[in-house]
């Protein structure tokens, strides 16, 4: 019975994929979430719920219904990890099935190398999945497993409601009330011991010992239990006997330490995996982002005051810059030398702090050399920024050494031990604030490199739209309609049916259970559903889909106002501006009369060919405005190219007289420029969001977002080959666009 129940779970969400939704609306996005707690309930029962899915993975690869797979793979992972034992033989079916995946196109390749490699090292180590994860998200001190997790949620206030905003600050506070260190090394022995020992585990007894036992004497079985599995799973030729017997060694030593009796085995016990570490947190600043993952990288002491924070976060921006190109600053450091350059201006060794008085400090004081300062080499000084936000860490410079003869010691290589998990809840507006934040990002790590060596970033995305907008939505919703402000939700829906049936469904869900009335049912659902859905999405989504993020240039009717720069990920929408001087006023009525409403425009773009190679056009036309949409409608189609819609006026005369018609005008391109003839002003609006409305434009240029270590680099290749055109050197490897990556459990099916 238990297990025909758990197939039929199993076949219902399978019959979601295929669009077959339930007939309940309100059991959309909950059945992956109420499988997973059933077996929750009964963690007996994980070994009968691996052996249906990998039954129906085997099945779907005869079939050929491909996109099963990801969602059953993932299901059956997330299981894996919770469940306190999985038989050696079971485990092994599961890694020869991921081993199958590498000869599938992407993604199916690259998820099943990531689930072969773990499923590896769980065979060897039972347990060391669940033993990472939770060190990690729990930040626990370990040095055989040094790495930190931690996930941000970001909700910008003035586009959901207050209510929804203290629901999900209420909710995410509970989640961490009952997950002390203590109680999560607890887990981890327990866990790590249960999936070694197997049925042999006394858990009561177990848990009994170390609830005994004072927090010192915890840390050091946790200690001996991370070594344990860490050691056995790191080593090729690692024995999973050894590793049985090593663990049972100190699973016996911590029961003699017990006045525990001995009790009948109760048969396997689950361990609750405990919810991550999750921050909340109102977007109100434009550089909160940078601040916040600065603050998880270096924490402030205990003994600073929080006044203290703008000061001590400030001592990473470099305030003297100089523009070199649009999309790049470079650094411009003035410092007052007090070193005159002759040798007996030296400080001696009296005046040297912290400097040990000797014949050998005597001596180096007199070796100084020739005067010529050696630059860094291009390879050196962009050593972090080539590889992105995304790419390894790379050695910093080592410090020049004051002895002559003693050559520099290696510096350590800087390893990105910190994993942030930033998710964006609402819809494309916060998406659009958020490509701002990180081009703001990454020019900050051009001008001084501080994050790049030393955190894995990450992006996630919740689409919420709430029922009732307060202010600012219903001015946006009054010209966008609640689909076209979920564009990139969509697009990703289509890309990966696991998002949609596990995220999508969210996007009216948690408005409805964040306004349902205070009772003990609802906050049985929200405490669970809201947290757990995101702690699944954060561990199992690791399949980005990178979004091109576009520069406009942005020029004003005022010849003494500098251009505006900016940057957008889904739209740019033009309209005709209303507010004019009566002088223009009747100019545009007499001008409206013979050729139509709208503004004449110039229209200079470069066409998207095959072949690819650039082929210029312009036109004139007159227009009552244009959308540029960066989101394509269907999945198969490019993802680096602009959907340009011009609502151009044709005049046409007949015998009635002078008639005007609006026709919609289609175009693909990646650079566009538009300019008014008639320096009349229109409006421009970036991403649906009217806080980013610009007045007064009369000209537009529109281009893909360079990333700004690309520019750096090609400014400084430019000044020692002024005649290349091409990109040679270090920029020929170099990323050139900015895209911004938004992780899925698949990322794109084709």
């Amino acid at each position: 019975e238990v297990e025909s129940d758990i197939l039929r779970r199993v076949r219902t969400l399978l019959r979601e994929l295929d669009g077959h939704h339930p007939a309940c609306q309100c059991d959309r996005g909950m059945l992956r979430w109420t499988l997973h707690k059933k077996i929750d309930q009964n963690p007996s029962n994980s070994s009968v719920l691996v052996k249906i899915l990998v039954k129906e993975l085997e099945r779907a690869e005869r079939g050929d219904f491909r996109h099963y797979i990801i969602p059953l793979l993932h299901t059956l992972m997330y299981t894996l990890i919770k469940a306190p034992c999985i038989s050696d033989e079971l485990c092994g079916r599961v890694y020869d099935f991921c081993k199958k995946l590498l000869t599938l196109p992407k993604p199916f390749c690259t998820i099943g190398l990531d689930y072969a490699t773990r499923l590896k090292m769980e065979r060897t180590a039972p347990g060391m999945l669940y033993q990472r994860m939770v060190i990690s998200e729990q930040s626990l001190k370990s040095d055989p497993y040094p790495y930190q997790e931690k996930i941000f949620i970001f909700a910008d206030p003035k586009l959901l409601s207050e209510a929804i905003c203290n629901a999900l600050v209420t909710d995410t506070e509970a989640a961490q009330v009952s997950q002390s260190p203590r109680a999560c090394m607890c887990y981890v022995i327990i866990h790590a011991m249960q999936a070694a020992l197997g049925e042999g585990c006394d858990v009561s007894g177990l848990k009994a010992s170390l609830q005994d036992m004072p927090t010192s004497d915890v840390e050091h079985w946790f200690r001996q239990v991370v070594a344990a599995v860490e050691c056995a799973g790191n080593e090729a030729s690692a024995d999973r006997g050894q590793h049985t017997a090593r663990l049972e060694k100190i699973y016996c030593t911590v029961l003699s330490s017990s006045q525990a009796g001995d009790a009948p085995l109760a048969g396997q016990q689950g361990t609750p995996l405990p919810n991550p570490s999750i921050s909340f947190h109102l977007w109100t600043e434009d550089d909160q982002l940078w601040k916040e993952l600065v603050l998880f990288i270096r924490p402030l002491s205990e003994s600073c005051e929080p006044e203290c924070l703008s000061q001590d976060l400030d001592h990473f921006e470099i305030p003297d810059v100089i523009l070199d190109c649009e999309c790049c600053e470079q650094t411009r450091f003035s410092v007052l030398s007090t070193d005159s350059g002759i040798e007996r201006d030296l400080p001696t060794a009296a005046e040297e702090p912290f400097t040990p008085c000797s014949t050998e400090t005597e001596q180096s004081r007199l070796q100084r050399k020739g005067g010529i300062k050696k630059k860094p080499s291009p390879l050196e000084s962009m050593a972090f920024l080539q590889a992105g936000c995304n790419g390894p860490g790379a050695k910093p410079l080592a410090k020049p050494q004051r002895k002559a003869g003693i050559p520099p010691e290696p510096a350590a290589p800087l390893q990105r031990l910190h994993t942030a998990r930033v998710v964006l809840l609402g819809d494309d507006r916060i998406l659009g604030r958020l490509a701002q934040a990180y081009h703001s990002l990454r020019k900050r790590e051009t001008r001084r490199v501080f994050l790049t060596p030393r955190l894995n970033l990450q992006f996630y995305y919740i689409p919420v739209v709430t029922g009732q907008p307060n202010t600012l939505a219903v001015a946006d919703h009054a010209a966008t309609g609640q689909e076209e402000l979920c564009e990139v939700a969509g697009y990703l829906g289509r890309a990966d049916p696991w998002y949609e049936s596990n995220i999508n469904t969210l996007c009216h869900m948690i408005p409805k259970l964040a306004t349902m009335p205070s009772s003990p049912s609802k906050h049985l659902v929200t405490d669970l559903f809201i947290t757990d859905v995101i702690a699944y999405y954060v561990r199992m989504g690791i399949q980005p889909v990178c979004f091109q993020v576009y520069a406009v240039k942005i020029f004003s009717n005022d010849p003494a106002q500098e251009p505006a720069e900016d940057v957008f990920l889904t739209e740019l929408r033009t309209q005709m501006q209303d507010s004019i001087s009566h002088k223009e006023l009747s100019m545009t009525k007499k001008k409206t009369t013979l050729d139509g409403p709208g503004i004449d425009l110039t229209v200079t773009y470069r066409k998207v060919v095959v072949s690819d190679r650039p082929k210029e056009l312009t036109m004139s036309l007159r227009s009552t405005g244009l959308v540029m949409k960066a989101i394509p409608a269907d999945e198969a189609e490019d993802l680096v190219c602009l959907n340009v819609n011009i609502t151009e006026i044709v005049k046409s005369n007949n015998l009635s007289g002078r008639s005007f018609s609006a026709v919609a005008n289609r175009l693909k391109t990646c650079n566009i420029k538009i300019r008014s003839r008639e320096q009349r002003p229109f409006m421009v609006c970036l991403d649906k969001d009217s806080r980013r409305t610009y007045r007064n434009v009369i000209s537009v240029e529109v281009s893909p977002c360079l990333e700004p270590s690309y520019c750096l680099q090609k400014t400084r290749t430019m000044k020692f080959s002024l005649h290349e055109t091409e990109d040679v050197g270090l920029v020929k490897y170099m990323p050139k666009s900015l895209l911004l990556p938004i992780n899925t459990f698949a990322g794109i099916i084709q």
